[in-house]
């Protein structure tokens, strides 16, 4: 039976593109599953490498889906290479303990980060003149050699300018990825800035709630001109931890991996253990304090969800 890739799920509805087919609506086979993916719990997800089988109607069923090699829940989405989490520097402000909480969960699935500020048009070069929720330059510059500096690669973007754009195409080359990120902060704007022909719709941000208003209904793959593909998805401001424990929640923080081994006690928490390394990273400036504080705050979230369920 033929093989193909999941490009598009949308109204229980998959679209799969056959083995060596070029990405185009006419060469897609509309498919459902296989009643036994239902019974079994299994849902097909976007970037699934799988067999299906055509039926008389021209459409087809999918019947097997072939082992994956990363699974993402939320954006849902099998098979990634490189995620790029989108955070705009303003409207809405830049949310650094929701883009760390972002990272522990592509961080505990083992996927290469691409971070991604947008709107840097928007940055106010003189600090003594921005509003208290703007971001200057200096700031933005602040936080890009924190990050890089625990090892993630950051570019700054602005779709209005055309800038940074063919700096995340080189990134993406050859991948499947996935942008992920709140709503609002131009994610789809990016998108269309980077595929010609596209126009992803866009809109608006919600002043009173300071995100912007959910664009992408469904999750699809994309292709780029350099022969990768990328999926633009629904926006959210929100994450749980349901995949996440609290012992492992450290070493989904690089720069505490790195020295944690260090520590008295295997499976410390860093909380109040004695002669815990990342404690005294901390204290010493080596891990921002931000970092860390984002730590334990998640670490209470996890505990919190443990004692409810």
């Amino acid at each position: 039976m033929p093989q193909g890739m999941i490009v598009k799920a949308l109204s229980g509805y998959y679209y799969v593109l056959p083995e060596g087919a070029e990405l185009q609506d006419a060469n897609m086979v509309t498919c459902r599953g296989r009643g036994v993916f239902k019974n079994r719990k299994i849902t097909p997800l976007v970037g699934d490498r799988v067999v299906f089988e055509e039926t008389e109607n021209g459409e087809g069923t999918v019947t097997e889906i072939l082992p994956r090699s990363s699974e993402l829940i939320r954006p849902p989405i099998a098979n990634v290479n490189v995620v790029v989490l989108v955070f705009s520097v303003t409207e809405p402000v830049l949310n650094l303990q929701l883009l760390d909480k972002f990272l522990v969960h592509i961080e505990h699935t083992g996927i290469e980060v691409v971070l991604c500020f947008t709107k840097s048009d928007l940055l106010s070069a003189d600090p003594d003149a921005a509003a208290p929720k703007e971001m200057t330059v200096a700031e933005l510059e602040r936080i890009t050699k924190l990050y890089e500096g625990i090892g993630y690669p950051v570019l700054k973007t602005s779709s209005r300018l055309k800038v940074g754009v063919e700096s995340i195409l080189q990134h993406l080359e050859g991948a499947v990825s996935v942008f992920a990120g709140q709503s609002g902060v131009g994610k789809s704007s990016l998108l269309n800035a980077m595929i010609s022909g596209r126009n992803l719709e866009t809109n608006e941000i919600s002043q009173r709630l300071g995100r912007g208003k959910h664009t992408t209904r469904h999750v699809e793959l994309l292709p780029l001109n350099n022969g990768g593909l990328v999926a633009d998805t629904p926006g959210f401001s929100q994450l749980d931890f349901m995949e996440v424990d609290a012992e492992g929640l450290g070493s989904c923080f690089k720069e505490f991996a790195e020295v944690a081994e260090g520590c008295r006690f295997r499976g410390c928490l860093h909380l109040h253990e004695p002669d815990c390394k990342v404690r005294d990273a901390v204290a010493e400036g080596t891990i921002a304090a931000s970092r860390y504080d984002h730590y334990l705050l998640f670490l209470g979230e996890i505990k919190d969800r443990k004692r409810r369920y």
